[in-house]
C-alpha cells in the first residue's frame, strides 16, 4: 500500500517535468523589424523549424538569408536581412511651373504649382507608389488666356502689343478710348487677369458741364449760357489792376464739375507819406509813386535804422490783396528831417 501511494505521489512530478521541458525547447513567433514580413500565425514552432523571410510591399531585401531555422535552444537564428524602400525614378521638370520633394522613395510625395499667368492640367501632386512608379504623370502648366477684351457702346480699346487671334495672354492690357462726345466713365485701363477674365469694363457717356459763372472784379471769354462738353474751356481776366490768381482757364471734367476757378486780387497803396522805398529794383521817394498802388504780390522794402551801428537797412513786404503791411521796424521821419535833411534818413546812409 506505500509503495502505491510513492507511485501515485510521484506520478504528477514526473508530469509536470515533461511538459515544462518540451515548452522551453519550442520558438515563439519571431519579432521582426518593421518592414519584414512572414507568412502564418502560428505562435509556436518546433526545434528545426524553418521560416522564410520577405520584404513588406514597397520594400526591396538586402543583405543576409531570407530563412530562419528554430534552434533547440528555442532561440531562432539570426538574420542580417534588411528591408529599404523601392526607388522612384527623378521626376521630369515642369515647364512654367516649380515641383517640391523631399526624397524619392516609397511613399514620398511631389507637390506641383504653376508660374502666375499659368494653370495646371493634371494632378497637383504625387505619390511613389510600391512597384517604384509615380502615381500620376507630371502635370501642364498652359498659360493663362482671355477672350479679346469687350468693348462699350461708342467705345474702343487700344491694346498694348499685337495681338494675333482670338486671344490674348495673361497680363497684357489695353486702354479704352471712347468717340467723341462721349468719354471714359471708370478706369480706361484694362488687363487679362490670372483668372482668365478681364478687369472691369468702363462705358462711355456723354459728360456736360453747367453754364460757368463770372468771377469777382474779373470777366470770362464768353457770354453764352449753355451746358459745355468734356475738356471744353473757358478763360478768365480781371478787371483794371486787380490780378488773377490761379489758372487763367478753366476745363470742363470728367465727373461734369468745372476745375477750379481763379480769383482777381486787389492792389495795395503804400501807407507812407514820407520815406524812400526800393520796388522793383529801383530806390524811389513816396511821392514820385504814382499812382500810389502796387500789385497784388509785389514786394516793396522800406528802410530802418540800426541805432546801435548807425546804418539803414531794406526790410520787405508783400501786398496780399489789397492788404500791405508796413514793418514794425520803420519810423516815419520828421518834416524837417525829410525836407531838409534827407541825406540822413536810414535809405540814404550806409546800408549795414
Amino acid at each position: 500500500m506505500e509503495r502505491k501511494l510513492a507511485l501515485y505521489l510521484l506520478f504528477p512530478f514526473v508530469f509536470f517535468t515533461i511538459v515544462k521541458t518540451q515548452h522551453d525547447n519550442v520558438c515563439l513567433r519571431p519579432e521582426l523589424a518593421a518592414n519584414i514580413q512572414m507568412d502564418g500565425l502560428q505562435r509556436f514552432y518546433s526545434p528545426g523549424a524553418e521560416l522564410a523571410l520577405s520584404c513588406k510591399q514597397g520594400y526591396t531585401p538586402v543583405f543576409g538569408p531570407r530563412k530562419i531555422v528554430c534552434a533547440a535552444s528555442g532561440e531562432w537564428t539570426k538574420t542580417k536581412i534588411m528591408c529599404i524602400p523601392k526607388q522612384c525614378p527623378y521626376p521630369d521638370t515642369l515647364s512654367n511651373g516649380e515641383l517640391h520633394y523631399e526624397d524619392t522613395v516609397f511613399q514620398s510625395m511631389i507637390n506641383y504649382t504653376c508660374d502666375e499667368g499659368y494653370t495646371m492640367f493634371g494632378n497637383s501632386s504625387a505619390v511613389c507608389l510600391a512597384d517604384g512608379t509615380w502615381s500620376t504623370p507630371v502635370p501642364e502648366c498652359k498659360a493663362v488666356t482671355c477672350d479679346l477684351a469687350p468693348i462699350p457702346l461708342f467705345g474702343m480699346i487700344i491694346y498694348e502689343k499685337r495681338i494675333r487671334g482670338n486671344t490674348v495672354d495673361f497680363g497684357v492690357g489695353g486702354t479704352y478710348k471712347c468717340n467723341p462726345p462721349y468719354i471714359v466713365v471708370g478706369n480706361a485701363r484694362a488687363e487679362c487677369t490670372v483668372l482668365g477674365i478681364w478687369t472691369k469694363t468702363p462705358i462711355c457717356q456723354v459728360v456736360t458741364c453747367p453754364p460757368p459763372e463770372n468771377i469777382d472784379r474779373g470777366y470770362m471769354s464768353t457770354s453764352e449760357r449753355r451746358d459745355y462738353n468734356y475738356r471744353e474751356t473757358v478763360k478768365y481776366g480781371c478787371s483794371g489792376n486787380y490780378v488773377l490768381e490761379g489758372s487763367y482757364e478753366i476745363v470742363c471734367q470728367a465727373n461734369g464739375n468745372w476745375s477750379e476757378k481763379p480769383s482777381c486780387k486787389a492792389p495795395c497803396s503804400v501807407g507812407i507819406e514820407k520815406a524812400r522805398i526800393l520796388y522793383k529794383g529801383k530806390k524811389i521817394w513816396i511821392e514820385d509813386l504814382t499812382p500810389n498802388s502796387v500789385l497784388h504780390n509785389d514786394i516793396v522794402s522800406v528802410y530802418c535804422m540800426d541805432k546801435r551801428r548807425t546804418c539803414g537797412y531794406a526790410v520787405q513786404t508783400q501786398c496780399i490783396d489789397g492788404n500791405l503791411k508796413i514793418p514794425e521796424c520803420f519810423e516815419r521821419p520828421r518834416a524837417i528831417d525829410y525836407s531838409l535833411y534827407s541825406s540822413s534818413l536810414p535809405s540814404e546812409i550806409t546800408q549795414c
